[in-house]
């Protein structure tokens, strides 16, 4: 067997020393978590995984690079949806469906919510191997408390708590408008709540006329209304989430509310622990009256992927490293590292976390959404999704009309 598998990983050179998976990860701080499980692995696979990190800005172009290449990594890091789909299409990676209705680690390691939403037409191409990223409504729990308000649940509790601390001089809700996903959220969540998600699913599927449906122009009308409200105040569109703008307008009492992902969290516990462990409140995203979207559903990156490549040829040897990621072990350093895991034996470990309510609330949101839809700017192909997250930030900035807006997404091909 080892003669067999000598020199056959689809990058590793050959020679029985070379029986060697190759896995690209994006190069953060979570590398280390990964890194583990290699060695773990390594220790008992007679095949061996040699862990690539690559730096994050470089990390999209690097791994298409490679894989028009002869030294394609056999495993690789990815967002699911749009961002496999150019290799998908060309026929590059394996389809783990049949892996999971057969075996029990993969069918029962995960929430399904999760597996479905990095899935492409109902098949499978990815494991989850991070931490999972719903976008939360964060609010100041003090501002609330000292204003008589509750956390919103519907959009009639939305629009009171906007009137009341635009009446206090506050800004309703923290947003970086020069990053145009920040602004995204918005429009993904009134969506969903007002068109359900199949709306974006037959989008995300290639059918671009589904932006000429009714729910997309409400939740654009609904968006301008809050523009034009001053939902966001007036200096939106200057302010920047990535340099730290938005999320210290929120923590120092500024703005009432942030819709973000939730990174927030560990974000504000960085730069501002003291508002993070006694202001920062966390809810879901408002019910809307009229509205087919069920209100548990949920939209953001629902976690990170390992895909296979189809070349590799040391495939089983890739599902066996790949199906660690569903073990306690793996789970557990999740938690260590401030992760909340997409694993069906996570909650078991939350209370280790730094913020065990945070955790919990977190996890049973993901775990009992009927939906969980994957960011647009991720589902959609790059060729799409950067037009689309030009034509948001002109709806944002009053450049174009929701009208304008849905005839420009609708002319995307």
């Amino acid at each position: 067997m080892a003669a067999v598998l000598a020199g056959c990983g689809s990058g590793s050179g050959t020679g029985a020393a070379n029986s060697t998976i190759t896995a690209y990860v994006y190069g953060d701080d979570a590398v280390k978590v990964q890194q583990a499980a290699v060695d773990e692995f390594n220790k008992t696979s007679d095949v061996k995984v040699k862990l690539v990190s690559v730096p994050g800005a470089e990390y999209v172009n690097k791994l298409r690079t490679a894989m028009g290449s002869p030294n394609a990594p056999d495993v690789f890091f990815n967002w699911g949806g749009g961002s496999i789909k150019p290799y998908v299409e060309a026929g590059q990676l394996v389809d783990l469906s049949a892996h999971f209705q057969k075996d029990e680690t993969l069918r029962s390691g995960f929430l399904p919510s999760i597996v479905e939403a990095g899935s492409l037409d109902g098949k499978v191409y990815g494991v989850p191997m991070r931490g999972m990223q719903p976008v939360m409504l964060f609010y100041n729990k003090t501002l609330f408390a000292e204003n008589n308000l509750q956390p919103p649940k519907t959009w009639d509790d939305l629009q009171k708590a906007i009137n009341t601390f635009k009446a206090k001089k506050i800004t309703p809700f923290a947003l970086g408008g020069t990053d145009a996903w920040t602004q995204l959220m918005w429009l993904e969540y009134l969506l969903d709540r007002i068109g359900g998600p199949e709306v974006f699913k037959k989008i995300q599927n290639g059918d671009s006329s589904a932006w000429g449906d009714p729910a997309v122009l409400k939740a654009a009308q609904t968006t301008r209304q809050l523009i034009d409200d001053g939902a966001f105040g007036k200096n939106f569109n200057s302010v920047s989430y990535s340099n730290g703008g938005a999320p210290a307008l929120f923590a120092q009492g500024k703005a009432a509310m942030h819709l973000m992902g939730s990174w927030e969290y560990s974000t504000q516990l960085g730069k501002a622990p003291d508002f993070a462990k006694k202001d920062l409140g966390w809810t879901a995203f408002p019910t809307v009256a009229g509205g087919t979207g069920d209100p548990g559903n949920v939209v953001g990156n629902p976690t990170n992927y390992w895909s296979v490549n189809a070349r590799t040829k040391h495939k089983d040897a890739a599902i066996d490293f790949l199906k660690t990621m569903a073990s306690k072990e793996y789970s557990k350093a999740l938690v260590d590292n401030g992760d909340i895991p997409t694993t069906a034996n996570a909650s078991q470990m939350l209370q280790t976390s730094p913020n065990p309510g945070f955790a919990e609330f977190q996890y049973k949101m993901v775990q009992l959404a009927p939906s969980f839809t994957l960011s647009w700017d991720q589902a959609l192909e790059a060729s799409k999704a950067t037009p689309m997250l030009t034509e948001i930030n002109k709806l944002f900035a009053g450049k174009s009309t929701p009208e304008q807006f849905v005839e420009a997404l609708k002319a995307l091909k």
